[in-house]
């Protein structure tokens, strides 16, 4: 006990300290929302990776999903490596940077707004990004606890309130730059810890061969009657495998809280550096997870899940660590949920600011007011998820990974393919961008409230996610093709940032010399 509470300490104080030590970079609206688009490529590659990996997939998906698709679940980390991270920032790294820029945007609805001269689709845009990252907090709050409950035997609301105090200190404090300083530093303890409690619960089952043959003679026969199907390569259902692989990896297209990172980065080079460090990192973690999960069916003698749900899984495979390990995934839960959790009250705050009450409700709102506001909002925002998540667990209203399904499916359904057009596409409309955002909200909404009328494949949040996310891609462009084009000059304005003509030196692109044989 006394090893868990030092590690704790320590860890608190030093992002405490970050933050008030960042407090420099914080005093105007570029800086604090931003980091004065100054961010290297290390601090903005973990930043992207700690806010798409929190106690969410930790806890939650990584153990709900062991469960029902065995170690064909490491599918899902893989996804999310390859289409997650290192896809997201070849497609959309640089032309997010260079427009946004160009655009003078902070957040993604101020880039809609601008992109398409509507203030009315920015509006909504930030009404729907507050709205529907607040399930989503709350679910980084219920992943945190199981394991809290585990190690301390703490009551589930004291987690809750201490988590939020700590995380809302530094974010308020330091902005952008001490989330980032501190996603690098808890990125560091989650790539640390996912490998040493991988190598901890398969030397507990014999090592990986012996782990992977016990697998092997786990039979389900509600699940299925084929032998050995949860140590398969695409377990007994592959059809809604799929359905995570592409909410979980696609989402983080069309995420506020991932995208800004973009936002943010310095240059060229830290574009490049940045996608291989996010791609490596997302294999270590994500991948770790996923497949630490695919063994959680050797826990089923202690495991209940009709009474404790799936979220029970990864603390029950846990429990039997030695007592500095369970340190370890403590701090790594920790970091994970508490870098997540700056991401998006950054995100919320920012656009609640900028998108909605500046020029909207509060005129000529000055850049000193912009961030006290910002920092007000910072706090309201996460009392807000705190009431919530408490609520949500004293009356069991869902599980996690329900939870992040309603969220991420409504926010990258419908901000996904509006965006990536609206960077590649001069003919992106703007009423497609509305059917766009209407169809994924309304969709999610409906899913929610009245899942039992939907298909039996969409009664899923997940697989209804992953519907939203693929309808967008396929509607935006049949929409645009007939609906009122977007103005000329407007899109030829904003699309002239790529063709600016810049000098860099030649190790960074190769010259065209005649000379050269």
């Amino acid at each position: 006990m006394v090893i868990k509470v030092l590690m704790l300490v320590v860890f608190f104080g030093v992002m405490i300290y970050i933050g008030l030590y960042c407090r420099q970079h914080s005093t105007d609206v570029n800086g604090f929302v931003l980091g004065g688009r100054s961010v290297g490529p290390w601090l903005t590659a973990f930043a992207y990776g700690t806010s798409y990996f929190s106690a969410v997939i930790f806890v939650g998906y990584a153990g709900q999903f062991g469960w029902k698709y065995g170690i064909a679940t490491t599918w899902v980390g893989i996804g999310n490596a390859l289409l997650g991270s290192l896809a997201a920032w070849v497609v959309l790294g640089r032309r997010t940077r260079i427009m946004t820029q160009h655009l003078n945007s902070a957040t993604m609805p101020e880039f809609f707004g601008k992109r398409f001269d509507s203030k009315a689709l920015q509006i909504a845009a930030s009404a729907v990004t507050f709205i529907f990252l607040i399930p989503y907090t709350a679910s980084l709050y219920n992943g945190l606890s199981r394991l809290f409950g585990m190690a301390f035997n703490i009551d589930y609301s004291v987690c809750v309130i201490a988590m939020a105090i700590l995380t809302g200190i530094y974010v308020t404090a330091g902005g952008y730059m001490a989330t980032a300083i501190n996603d690098f530093i808890q990125g560091l303890i989650m790539l640390f810890g996912i490998v040493a409690v991988i190598a901890a619960v398969l030397a507990s089952q014999g090592g990986f061969l012996a782990a992977l043959d016990g697998l092997a003679k786990v039979s389900d026969p509600a699940v299925s009657e084929t032998p050995g199907i949860f140590a398969s390569f695409f377990g007994p259902d592959p059809l809604n495998l799929l359905g995570v692989v592409i909410l979980t990896s696609l989402g983080t297209w069309g995420l506020p809280q991932m995208v800004q990172k973009f936002y943010a980065i310095r240059n060229e080079k830290a574009v490049y550096t940045g996608t291989i460090i996010s791609t490596f990192f997302a294999v270590i973690v994500a991948g770790g997870c996923y497949f630490l999960g695919g063994f959680g069916r050797l826990f089923s003698d202690k495991i209940d899940i009709a009474a404790n749900g799936f979220d029970s899984v990864i603390p029950t495979m846990l429990s039997g660590l030695p007592d500095i390990l369970i340190a370890v995934v403590v701090v790594l839960v920790l970091s994970a949920s508490m870098s997540t959790l700056s991401s998006l009250v950054l995100a919320s705050s920012s656009t609640l600011v900028l998108d909605l009450l500046k020029d909207n409700v509060v005129k000529d709102m000055t850049e000193k007011k912009q961030v006290a506001v910002m920092r007000g909002l910072i706090v309201v925002f996460i009392g807000i998820s705190v009431v919530i998540a408490i609520i949500q667990y004293k009356s069991s209203v869902t599980f996690i990974a329900q939870l992040m399904g309603v969220s991420w499916g409504a926010l990258a359904g419908a901000f996904l393919a509006p965006f990536m057009y609206g960077l590649y596409w001069k003919k992106t409309s703007k009423a497609a961008c509305w059917v766009s955002f209407i169809f994924s909200t309304v969709f999610m909404l409906a899913n929610m409230l009245a899942r039992p009328s939907f298909p039996a494949l969409l009664q899923s949040p997940i697989n209804a996610g992953a519907f939203c996310m693929i309808f967008g891609l396929i509607i935006v462009p049949i929409i645009s093709a007939f609906t009122e084009a977007p103005d000329r000059e407007l899109v030829d304005s904003t699309f002239a940032c790529y063709d600016v003509e810049v000098l860099v030196p030649q190790s960074e692109a190769l010259g065209h010399r005649q000379d050269w044989k």
